[in-house]
């Protein structure tokens, strides 16, 4: 199967190992390992596998779960939410929309405005700061 028209003979080339396990495969990162968990700097976050900006700093929060955590997407239209029964949980799978990489899940825990908290694998993203004015 193709996403973004990308086999995944070409994913394998194109990630790496890390990023192809959680991208590709559904993996996760072990917590407070990612090295997006702690960032505090203003900018956007970006799917690490095609590119497509999903997440604004302006909506991360502190979950302490050892994850990057948001309360909404920058668009819901950038990302895909998928009912997920792994792992005997039932949870709600956060795919990016352009290239159908996994990102992380989403629950129903979060901060207002919307009550959700988007757990997300800092290998599937990559963030640039916004410049200074």
């Amino acid at each position: 199967m193709k996403k973004n028209n990308i086999s995944e003979e070409e994913w394998k080339k194109k990630l790496s190992k890390e990023q192809y396990y959680v991208l590709r495969q559904k993996g996760t990162e072990k917590p407070f390992t990612g090295k997006y968990w702690d960032n505090h700097e203003n900018g956007t976050y970006y799917c690490s596998g095609c590119g497509a900006p999903v997440f604004e700093s302006g909506t991360k929060f502190e979950s302490r779960s050892g994850w990057p955590s948001f309360y909404e997407p920058i668009k819901n239209e950038k990302i895909v939410k998928k009912k997920d029964l792994t792992h005997g949980m039932i949870r709600t799978e956060v795919l990016c929309s352009k290239c159908g990489g996994h990102l992380g899940h989403v629950f129903k825990d979060g901060p207002q405005p919307t009550g959700e908290r988007y757990c997300i694998n800092s290998i599937s993203l990559d963030f640039k700061p916004k410049k200074e004015a």
